[in-house]
């Protein structure tokens, strides 16, 4: 039946060219913007797990930034902590040199070790880095006076199964390897590893250490790296000052391993970092990236398919023009 009021060709070819124009415009929008879920109205699941874990490698991306600047502040430790190594080492030379010596030559030998001495405090206070100084510090406004506060750097941002986020961090016990601490009322333990007063019989710091008098030894006797000195004293409280310089040049090497090693450990977490956002961007990917071959080939579909639903309407429309023949 032909009808002038109802079209059912018409309608039914116009429904088809709206569904092929929303499929048209759907696949041109994923071409240009090469997303498949570019918003949650496209796929809420998918949407909402790409926004998040966007959002997480933008902090990794920070984590990332603070790993670099931590190794650059343990890399100026480690080669402050190096330097002095060397440097306490001459000074050993020179005690060495001292023992038998007379008086005029110790003179001159102490000559060398001050300004030795000197070259050590200058390697601490030059060791720094963005603000951070882990061999020259000063505990007074520490948590507690005469203790340096550890050194943290930021290593990873965590998100547990129920959602949860968190920061991991790298400790760095600047306690175990400063070489001076400036507060000025800390104890031989509290003190650096230079600066802090060790038993001659031990080579370790201690609080009951103090200051050697020339020539007369005693069981308390103490000796800094960083203050020792050579005239006045005898041949049996330079041995005393070697075991002291001993004791300082092991825990020197002991902070140069652990720095070494944390450096080595914030290396291997940058990698990683670096490894994880990788592999985040390349899930977020496989969840909303668009698959532009396939959506290259449907574009061309749907084109051929609005053509002929265009030739389809103007045929169901010509459909009812017929009728008006029948009344010439």
């Amino acid at each position: 039946m032909s009808s002038i009021n109802t079209n059912s060709s018409a309608m039914t070819a116009l429904q088809s060219l709206a569904a092929t124009n929303k499929a048209l415009s759907t696949t041109q929008s994923r071409i240009s913007t090469g997303f498949r879920v570019g918003q949650a109205s496209d796929n809420a699941a998918y949407w909402s797990i790409a926004t998040t874990m966007r959002s997480d490698n933008k902090a990794l991306s920070s984590v990332q930034d603070s790993l670099g600047l931590g190794a650059s502040k343990v890399d100026t430790a480690y080669t402050g902590m190096n330097k002095a190594i060397e440097t306490v080492n001459e000074i050993k030379t020179k005690i060495v040199s001292a023992v038998g010596a007379t008086a005029n030559d110790k003179a001159k030998i102490q000559t060398e070790i001050t300004a030795l001495q000197s070259q050590l405090k200058a390697y601490a206070d030059a060791a720094t880095f963005s603000g951070s100084n882990y061999l020259s510090v000063d505990s007074t406004s520490a948590t507690v006076a005469g203790t340096a506060d550890n050194a943290k750097v930021v290593s990873a941002f965590n998100r547990s199964a129920a959602g949860v986020a968190s920061v991991s961090t790298i400790d760095i016990s600047v306690d175990s390897v400063k070489l001076y601490e400036a507060y000025a009322t800390a104890t031989n333990v509290q003190d650096g590893i230079l600066d802090g007063r060790r038993l001659g019989t031990s080579g370790l710091r201690d609080n009951t250490a103090v200051a050697a008098t020339g020539g007369t030894v005693a069981a308390t006797d103490g000796y800094a790296v960083s203050s020792l000195t050579v005239v006045g004293f005898n041949d049996a409280q330079l041995g005393q000052m070697l075991t002291a310089v001993e004791g300082a040049l092991k825990e020197m090497t002991d902070a140069a391993t652990t720095l070494g090693a944390t450096k080595q450990r914030i290396d291997l977490q940058k990698e990683f970092t670096t490894s994880l956002m990788d592999s985040i961007d390349r899930g977020v990917g496989q969840l909303v990236d668009a698959d532009m071959n396939k959506e290259s080939a449907r574009l061309s579909a749907l084109q051929v398919q609005q053509q002929l639903g265009i030739q389809a309407l103007s045929i169901a429309n010509s459909n009812s023009q017929n009728i008006l023949s029948l009344f010439r």
